[in-house]
């Protein structure tokens, strides 16, 4: 990565924490606690050699205590155990405070993060959840969204902290015998080229090991949810071999990344130790010529094992947070994905359409290649009605995914009450929208919530009301738990009929003035066929409706019915029955 990438990473990174800079700013005053604490700790042992062992008076400033302290050996050994069991219970109350504001700022700021990439990825078009997979998606906002937290969090400051700690006790070790200090610093050179060697080699390993982490995610999404086809066709063993072989892949990537942390640590303890045996040759020398005491050799010696300490963790973080850093440009390149669909900077509000819709010579393609939809003109009145007919793959869903602006036309252009859809807000739009699918969509909830889903604030009498509209009164108060029966994941604890007339009693209760229809009687029984079209008269009763069938019977006593064929419309005719399918043309292109 380019210098000016990584510095482009680092400013997205700040800007993300920002929000939290009180929590951070006392994480950081914690974390210069530490660093005073951890150079005191040697102190009461210096004192003890020096003044108590040794005939050394007490260093200043702790010369100006009482005379009872410093008037016998007896007075000083008894301050050096306070000290240090002071110095210990604050390093402790320290680490205390710094737990709890981590994990409390750690996981604010991993909340805020989350809630925000979740809303982008749903603001994100269905052409890019179709290409990538809703598994990828999920992965980067489950697992990769955690490296913002560990990097703020369990990175930035623990290195802050580490660096101030290193100058402090470079500074104190200069001070005590500059030669000792120059020797101790001689170690940061090869120090900081050995983690440049490493670092790209690490990132581009963890981005390779979290794209395989997230390939396996997806097999086990996908052999989970199709289940049913995976236990019907005895394929259980099959789907287990593509999981382990996915994760095999991953595997072996991280070996290897862990085969290199580890060489990465053999070789800054070696520095470090090179580096401290140097200090005890030359300290000890300096001892014996009497231009040290033990006790300064002593200190020395305790301050470089801890400053070689946080020089440790500067390493092996810097090691570490590759994994962390690449899953941040994941997760930021996730956020740079910017929507296919853009509202208009001031796009007009709308309340309550009345409901006429118009197609004007409609064109589009989902690759960009080959159309989904040719030359598509039509147009509806307020409270009418149009059926469209077609085999599967001829562009019908594509008609009514256009409609609800799920994508927006290649040519051409659409129409609410004679307004093209992209001058509407997208949101406004939609509430004008009923949509009742084919393989209806119903959540892990009760019957009562997946009703009001269409309306959250409706009260109880509405949700029956519009139950009682669609069929769906009479089944669920028969159930145990009546409407408060959860329904189980997508439904599965009801029948393809119950779950379509939840979906029909969701639609009654938005009571938006257009409808779709997307083929909804095409998996259910004649008899259930018979309560659901009964209940989607009354829905479609003042509405502007598009009915999607197979079933040419399915769409009697809509005001117009088109035959679609290969993204064209190839019969269109007020109501009664359409033509047998024919071969589509160039030359057809049926207007208002």
């Amino acid at each position: 990565m380019s210098s000016r990438r990584r510095g482009h990473l680092y400013r997205r990174l700040l800007s993300e924490a920002q929000p939290f800079w009180t929590h951070v700013a006392g994480l950081l005053i914690l974390g210069v606690l530490s660093s005073i604490f951890t150079l005191l700790t040697p102190l009461p042992l210096k004192i003890a050699v020096d003044s108590v062992i040794g005939s050394k008076p007490l260093p200043a400033p702790l010369d100006a205590l009482p005379h009872a302290v410093t008037g016998s050996h007896t007075g000083i050994l008894v301050f050096a155990a306070v000290l240090f069991v002071a110095i210990t219970l604050l390093r402790q109350l320290e680490q205390f405070a710094s737990l709890v504001l981590s994990t409390y700022a750690g996981q604010k700021l991993l909340l805020s993060f989350r809630a925000r990439l979740f809303r982008h990825v749903q603001r994100l078009s269905l052409a890019y959840h179709d290409t990538k997979g809703v598994t990828d998606s999920t992965y980067r906002i489950q697992y990769d969204a955690q490296s913002i937290q560990t990097l703020v969090i369990a990175g930035v400051i623990p290195l802050f902290t580490a660096l101030f700690t290193v100058g402090g006790m470079l500074y104190v070790t200069l001070n005590i015998d500059w030669r000792l200090g120059l020797i101790a610093l001689a170690v940061l050179p090869p120090l900081l080229v050995v983690m440049q060697a490493y670092r790209q080699r690490l990132r581009r390993g963890w981005h390779e090991a979290k794209a395989l982490e997230s390939s396996a995610l997806s097999v086990v999404q996908e052999a989970l949810s199709a289940l049913r086809v995976v236990k019907a066709f005895g394929q259980e063993d099959r789907e287990r071999e593509r999981f382990v072989g996915r994760s095999g892949e991953s595997m072996r990537v991280q070996v290897g990344l862990s085969r290199a942390e580890g060489s990465f640590g053999m070789l800054i303890a070696l520095l470090m130790g090179l580096g401290a045996g140097a200090v005890l040759f030359v300290g000890a020398q300096r001892v014996r010529a009497g231009a040290l005491t033990v006790g300064d050799l002593v200190l020395v010696m305790a301050y470089l094992q801890q400053l070689y300490q946080p020089l440790q963790t500067i390493s092996k973080k810097a090691g570490s947070l590759q994994a962390s850093l690449a899953s941040a440009e994941r997760v930021f390149s996730l956020l740079d994905q910017a929507p296919d669909l853009v509202e208009a900077p001031h796009a007009r509000r709308l309340k309550r359409a009345a409901g006429a819709v118009a197609f004007r010579d409609v064109w589009f393609s989902y690759d960009g290649e080959a159309p989904a939809l040719r030359d598509v003109s039509f147009k509806l009145e307020p409270g009418t009605s149009a059926g469209i007919a077609g085999a599967t793959g001829a562009g019908k869903t594509t008609l009514v995914n256009l409609l609800a602006r799920f994508y927006d036309p290649t040519i051409g252009r659409i129409e609410l009450d004679g307004i093209d859809l992209r001058e509407y807000r997208i949101a406004d739009l939609r509430e004008q929208l009923s949509i009742v699918l084919q393989e209806p969509v119903l959540f892990s909830t009760s019957i009562a919530e997946n009703i009001a889903y269409a309306r959250p604030s409706a009260s109880r009498v509405e949700i029956e009301a519009a139950a009682a509209a669609a069929n769906v009164h009479d089944f669920a108060s028969a159930l145990p738990e009546g409407y408060e029966t959860a329904v189980g994941e997508r439904g599965m604890r009801l029948s393809g009929g119950e779950r379509q007339r939840i979906a029909l009693a969701r639609a009654f209760l938005k009571d938006a003035p257009v409808l779709i229809l997307d083929e909804p009687t095409s998996s259910v029984d004649v008899a259930t066929e018979e309560l659901i079209m009964e209940a989607m008269k009354r829905l479609m009763s003042g509405r502007t409706t598009i009915m999607i069938a197979h079933r040419l019977a399915t769409l009697d006593g809509c005001h117009l019915r088109l035959q679609i064929e290969r993204g064209r419309v190839v019969d269109r005719r007020p109501g009664h029955e359409l033509a047998e399918p024919r071969a589509a043309t160039d030359s057809v292109s049926v207007g208002s």
